[in-house]
């Protein structure tokens, strides 16, 4: 009765999303602007929903809030258009095996994407991600690996970026078992997710074989320093300043040293790091730590693509199934994210 329910829910919002735009408008209300930016219509609409849902990230029980993120992430996932075969596995992390999943569209060659799950380091699955994960494989026609990093509170800092650092090395271990390319594995993540492939990027530039590139959808990177966007969008545009403390609070351990790289990539060694592509949002508290680490990068001298969806909301990979900017954004980072693949041979 639960997926039911969820059904119809995702019918009902897809449903309300695909209105003509002059009703949009209608439902929306007044155009919201923000730092000279004018707030997406579906998105406007979408944040109208969530609140009459009840919808809100972070805060209470840590339980509900997985299962709501999930749920959630369904109603409004990606579609990929093409067949992707999809079959579980299991990567080493730091202290154990992780459970993670394999995404091969038809089609493939050997470039790889490593992908990490944001939600905080609390939330988030290999589930809601899955819409994600499908349509990134698809329009980048790489087999796509999903990692299931151990989360907080249970294993707080720095169990998610170990994990995801032996993930990463594990995978490239064993490409030619897993019919990869070690040359062409990149690694990408959304928010926390970003966080984690950030710190592999700087982590494993030494090895001898390193990610080819990293893709950054608007990555937490400074516990640090709270940079403006943090409070000029502290509230109202579904991430918010209190659902970020929630977050951190659990994650970081305490007396945590907030500068250190494995938890702050901002405070790293940039220099020699993979190729990036750093994609923000405009109505994001994150906004500008995100560009901060882009303009870092770039100093460092390292190859580095940022762009602003100018729109758009934190954590709107996940809504690209029923609002029209956001799918458009994950295409565009999708084809640059395949360009750097196949420039890596």
């Amino acid at each position: 009765m639960a997926r039911l329910h969820e059904s119809f829910e995702a019918g009902a919002a897809r449903g309300m999303l695909a209105l003509p735009a002059a009703l949009l408008r209608l439902m929306a209300g007044k155009p919201v602007v923000r730092d000279g930016q004018t707030l997406d219509v579906q998105c406007q609409l979408l944040l109208k929903i969530m609140r009459m849902r009840g919808v809100r990230l972070g805060g209470g029980d840590v339980e509900q809030q997985r299962r709501q993120m999930v749920a959630q992430s369904r109603t409004l996932a990606p579609r990929a258009r093409g067949p992707i075969a999809v079959r579980d596995l299991v990567v080493a992390g730091a202290e154990g095996a992780l459970a993670a999943r394999a995404y091969r569209p038809e089609g493939a060659d050997g470039a790889a994407i490593l992908f990490y799950h944001g939600g905080g380091f609390v939330l988030g699955d290999l589930e809601s991600h899955d819409g994600v994960c499908r349509a990134l494989a698809d329009r980048t026609r790489a087999t796509v690996i999903a990692v299931d990093y151990r989360r907080a509170p249970e294993h707080g800092a720095p169990a998610a970026p170990r994990d995801a650092i032996a993930a990463f090395r594990d995978i490239v271990n064993r490409a030619d078992n897993l019919g990869l390319d070690a040359r062409q594995i990149a690694v990408a993540g959304d928010s926390a997710g970003a966080n984690l492939a950030a710190v592999v990027a700087q982590q494993a530039k030494g090895d001898a074989k390193p990610p080819c590139a990293q893709l950054l959808f608007y990555p937490v990177v400074d516990f640090a320093e709270d940079k403006p966007s943090k409070d000029r969008l502290a509230e109202g545009f579904f991430l918010e300043k209190a659902s970020m403390d929630w977050f951190e609070e659990r994650y970081l351990p305490a007396g945590c040293d907030k500068r250190d790289p494995m938890v702050s990539p901002l405070y790293g060694e940039l220099a020699g790091a993979a190729p990036a592509i750093v994609i923000t949002a405009g109505f994001d508290p994150l906004r500008d730590e995100g560009e901060a680490y882009a303009a870092a990068l770039k100093t460092a001298g390292v190859d580095t693509v940022c762009r602003r969806e100018t729109g758009l909301l934190h954590g709107f990979a996940n809504f690209a199934g029923g609002v029209e900017r956001a799918n458009e954004a994950l295409t565009h980072a999708a084809n640059d994210l395949r360009a750097r693949l196949t420039a890596a041979v």
